[in-house]
């Protein structure tokens, strides 16, 4: 199959453009020249003490079941944004929300949540439903993110999240690889395993 059937150079695309394509994630990657695989990641924790995992894990096991998780801003808003809360606090990052890059005319949109710690990033991108789509969608805002940054950072960190399930992904910037992680991590049962890895990835 010829790849401009999936991916049309004349067109413009937006990063949530391709949340919608129905082509197999390995054939749109194919057309940035990357590779996909999907492998568990044996992803670093932090080690240090979690002075506010009680309070957070306590506040969100209270909010869901008073919580209608149909949309996204309710996900991004009581689920997602406690946690990245969290990590500012621990790690002393910086967070830019509904982040602009533009690469290309097929690789240009806004991150949700873009994570910054001198020369460590860490993209979140937050989905309603459809992990598998999201992915995809995460995995070209790293290849964007790849060519936006100068950063000595040798392997670009991001995550997907509905919010209650986390998903963890990498791109290798020098192998051109993306690595989809086959562990889910879910909230608030696996809240602190989810805390140390984001802490690690921004740990200064």
């Amino acid at each position: 199959m010829p790849r401009a059937a999936i991916i049309q150079p004349d067109q413009s695309y937006t990063f949530a453009d391709y949340f919608k394509l129905n082509f197999a994630p390995q054939d749109i990657l194919t057309y940035f020249n990357v590779s996909l695989q999907r492998r568990s990641l044996n992803l670093p924790r932090y080690s240090g003490s979690l002075d506010r995992l009680t309070d957070l894990k306590t506040r969100i096991e209270e909010s869901l079941p008073r919580l209608s998780l149909t949309s996204e801003m309710a996900r991004r808003e009581f689920l997602i944004a406690p946690v990245l809360t969290d990590v500012l606090h621990y790690t002393q990052a910086t967070l830019n929300v509904e982040y602009p890059v533009a690469v290309s005319n097929q690789l240009k949109g806004s991150l949700d949540y873009l994570l910054q710690n001198g020369q460590a990033f860490l993209v979140i991108e937050a989905k309603n439903e459809d992990l598998e789509r999201g992915f995809v969608q995460l995995a070209i805002e790293l290849i964007a993110l790849d060519q936006w940054i100068e950063s000595e950072q040798t392997v670009l960190q991001g995550a997907i999240s509905t919010g209650n399930i986390w998903q963890f992904g990498q791109f290798d910037r020098q192998t051109r690889g993306v690595t989809q992680d086959l562990n889910l991590y879910r909230v608030p049962a696996d809240l602190e395993d989810l805390l140390r890895i984001l802490v690690r990835i921004l740990e200064p």
